[in-house]
């Protein structure tokens, strides 16, 4: 951290914000606005790997602006974020088709090779929350979630999930770890806001008009929204005092209806300071 806030010396007092997940979609987006508005924001980004650092080198950002570290490993993580102000938590258990297909479905069977849900969701996130902490009881975090979570049945739910000897099940869960996470930032006592982003698009963003809800309400809008329009309602958060102890929902419109969103300052009014209720849905133990 202390690296990138010398790159952008001489600028007044810049947010310095830690971003895992740089490499990934969402949390790249996320990292790269920041990268471009200096006068607000000095980002380091953190990421897992060290081909993901030279991924990111080689497109252009300044190598001082990235760290390595495994969210999974608190030390690591904790050391990475030494500094910080702020936090975009962009991490999250991706999974993958493992080339089996379920007999009983005919559906592919998914795996996560990086890391079940439980590590990366729930530790790692609260690994994360720990060092943010480590940084002063002010400091803001913000997490990058996924709407879904007031329904256990969730089809992401079963994704790595599999069915033992004795009949229990182990791994996925993927929305009730994320919850667990989410429980553990609100009652941290740290400044945070909580961000459910309806299905991930990968299209332009600023072009659609954004809608807010609470508790995986879909009255209004499509299911799904551009990663870029996620990525800057993260950004926002960082600056709009409005959003801070807030979780919420956040869809799109079709590109050409309604008013392309402009007025981030007034776009949780909808909700009336309605947040997500966590006694909705199930936590993972």
């Amino acid at each position: 951290m202390l690296a990138c806030i010398a790159f952008v010396a001489g600028l007044a007092a810049p947010l310095r914000v830690a971003v895992t997940g740089a490499g990934g979609q969402t949390g790249q987006h996320a990292f790269r606005k920041m990268l471009s508005r200096p006068e607000q924001f000095a980002p380091l980004g953190i990421v897992r790997t060290a081909e993901s650092r030279d991924a990111l080198v080689a497109s252009g950002v300044p190598a001082e602006c990235i760290a390595v570290a495994d969210v999974t490993d608190a030390d690591a993580i904790a050391a990475a974020m030494q500094g910080c102000d702020a936090l975009i938590i962009g991490t999250s258990a991706k999974p993958a088709p493992t080339g089996d297909t379920d007999e009983a479905t005919g559906r592919p069977v998914f795996a996560f090779p990086n890391g079940q849900p439980r590590e990366v969701d729930w530790l790692g996130q609260k690994a994360q929350i720990d060092a943010a902490k480590a940084c002063g009881d002010g400091t803001h975090v913000v997490i990058c979630s996924s709407m879904g979570g007031t329904d256990p049945s969730n089809m992401l739910n079963a994704l790595g999930r599999e069915t033992l000897p004795d009949g229990t099940t182990a791994g996925g869960n993927i929305l009730l770890w994320k919850r667990k996470a989410e429980v553990y930032l609100v009652e941290s006592g740290l400044p945070y806001t909580i961000v459910h982003p309806g299905g991930l698009l990968n299209e332009a963003g600023g072009r659609r008009e954004l809608v807010v809800g609470v508790d995986d309400d879909r009255a209004e809008g499509e299911r799904s929204i551009p990663r870029e329009d996620v990525a800057e309602v993260l950004v926002q958060a960082l600056l709009l005092p409005s959003y801070r102890g807030r979780s919420f929902d956040v869809r799109s419109k079709l590109e050409g209806e309604g008013t392309v969103t402009a007025d981030f300052a007034g776009l949780l009014d909808s909700l009336g300071g309605k947040n997500c209720d966590y006694t909705l849905g199930e936590i993972a133990c």
